[in-house]
């Protein structure tokens, strides 16, 4: 179990709804600001006055990081004590965040003497809570959950936090975007309370032919709790769909049944139809929220997270497209029960990319674990999948929108993109191809001195123990690297490429393109 930091105004309850849930997790609970003023010998208000905000936040930030390498506690934070984006993003990757949350009027009732809290100094505290609320809005966004206080039942409260810290799930955080991962085993009520906390008017549910007829029985018992209208879009499975003409099936279906824009479309399937529904729901009525539900491995680690939305064109892949995040992602890795092995190797092969630029734990994992990973029932595949999604969430919530680290995720994507498109999307499937564009840019990246040339034998190796090719015939590589003109990092006569400089470390460069055009 993890630590349990409740965040949030003044006023909105921590202190009061701390306790019930300690009670109730079996750990113990304290207040971050009566451990301040214990060991500063004077109260709060004093300790502002005396020392200012700057040094109190700094007291404040010594308290937090304490407690993370405590044993599990229920935390109350003070009102500001997570509004340093790293102090935040460090507690979000070691504790369960919840936000409490109460309106201004409600607030100012329950604070009382504003007299004894200095950031309420001024002459209308109302329009200063107001006013602080607002500047506060998409720092508290960033939790694993945010839970209304006011009108609510303490122990209500109390039992919903507990229940998302046994929930456990992975949060990306973007502001007022922020969104989480659950990852599961055989627990379609997780789609179902996905659903429900968006509450939308509406669901458009996105899958393809193949899915419905593997995996349609468990989607369809949990939206059966759900007394919400529904429009079903059943594509045709395989790569070749994934065009505009597809993407307008999907409107077409929505917009025919006159959706609104508290629509959810849901995109429940693979990496296909993730980018399709996402497309879709981005564009729809100008932007519709989205939950996608993937049921491939390769989904499940890669398309499915980040918001990367889109299509392919005749000059490449992924070429038209948009970054629109989800609002939710439920991964239920018992959807892999029905997925061929060879769709479980290529899934394995976008983990082997993200353990080599981000993680040699991870890496040191699938070695272990070999071809164990393509038994779904493996316990220690759901451990991968969630170490991946944490990476990749660690990533997206630091570059978004690709402008740096994110293009490490690119590794072995250039020649891959290139071999697939090559290929008419009819050879390989993506992983396949991700497996051969791995083994291909990190020997580029060794014969000129980036990359340790061990490194690039050990990644053979555990690609091979996943039962997946590491070379691709010559021609084709040749053929494939025509389509580095048109690949979306180009920058003129260079290229922003991952270069992996040991196991787990890399970083991006720009390269010239004639460096890619001899494999």
């Amino acid at each position: 179990m993890r630590s349990l930091f409740l965040a949030g105004f003044m006023g909105t309850g921590k202190s009061t709804i701390g306790p019930r849930a300690a009670a109730r997790l079996g750990i113990p609970f304290v207040d971050t600001d009566e451990i301040i003023a214990h060991e500063a010998g004077v109260s709060i208000p004093e300790l502002w006055q005396r020392e200012g905000e700057a040094k109190f936040r700094d007291r404040e930030a010594a308290v937090v990081r304490r407690y993370l390498d405590e044993a599990p506690h229920v935390v109350a934070l003070g009102g500001g004590s997570l509004l340093l984006r790293n102090l935040r993003h460090a507690v979000l990757d070691r504790a369960t965040v919840i936000t409490l949350t109460a309106d201004a009027p409600e607030i100012l009732r329950r604070v009382g003497d504003v007299s004894t809290r200095p950031n309420l100094a001024g002459a209308d505290p109302l329009e200063r809570i107001r006013e602080l609320l607002a500047a506060r809005e998409g720092s508290y966004a960033e939790c694993h959950a945010q839970l209304a206080t006011d009108g609510f039942d303490a122990d209500d409260v109390a039992s919903a936090a507990c229940a998302v810290v046994q929930r456990d799930p992975i949060v990306l955080p973007l502001g007022n975007r922020t969104y989480t991962v659950d990852v599961v085993n055989d627990a379609p009520e997780a789609l179902t309370d996905a659903i429900a906390r968006t509450a939308p008017s509406s669901l458009v549910i996105v899958t393809d032919t193949t899915v419905r007829r593997a995996r349609g029985h468990v989607l369809d018992r949990a939206l059966s709790h759900l007394a919400i209208s529904r429009i079903d879009v059943t594509l045709p499975p395989g790569e070749d769909q994934k065009s505009i003409t597809t993407a307008q099936t999907i409107w077409d279906a929505a917009l025919g049944a006159r959706v609104d824009r508290e629509t959810l479309v849901v995109a429940f399937g693979g990496g296909v139809t993730s980018d399709l529904a996402g497309f879709a729901a981005s564009t729809l009525l100008r932007g519709v929220r989205l939950i996608t539900v993937p049921t491939t491995l390769l989904a499940m680690v890669d398309a499915s997270v980040g918001g990367k939305t889109g299509f392919d064109h005749p000059a490449g892949k992924n070429l038209v497209g948009t970054i629109h995040q989800p609002r939710a992602v439920v991964i239920d890795v018992a959807h892999l029960s029905t997925l061929p092995v060879r769709e479980m190797r290529a899934g394995l092969a976008e983990v082997v990319k993200i353990a080599l630029v981000t993680s040699e734990a991870l890496f040191q994992k699938l070695e272990v674990a070999g071809a164990s990973l393509l038994d779904p029932k493996s316990p220690a595949l759901l451990e991968v999948i969630r170490d991946a999604v944490t990476l990749k969430a660690r990533i997206v919530r630091d570059d978004e929108l690709e402008g740096g680290k994110r293009a490490l995720l690119n590794l072995g994507h250039t020649v891959a993109h290139g071999l697939e498109a090559h290929t008419a999307y009819r050879k390989y499937l993506h992983g396949e191809a991700v497996a051969l564009g791995l083994c291909a840019e990190l020997e580029i990246m060794a014969e000129r001195g980036f990359t340790p040339r061990e490194l690039v034998d050990r990644t053979r190796r555990l690609l091979m123990a996943l039962g997946l090719a590491t070379h691709a015939p010559r021609d084709e590589l040749r053929a494939a690297a025509r389509f580095v003109m048109t690949d979306k990092k180009r920058r003129g006569a260079t290229l922003a490429f991952p270069v992996v400089m040991a196991l787990g470390s890399a970083e991006v460069r720009q390269v010239p393109l004639d460096l890619l055009d001899r494999p």
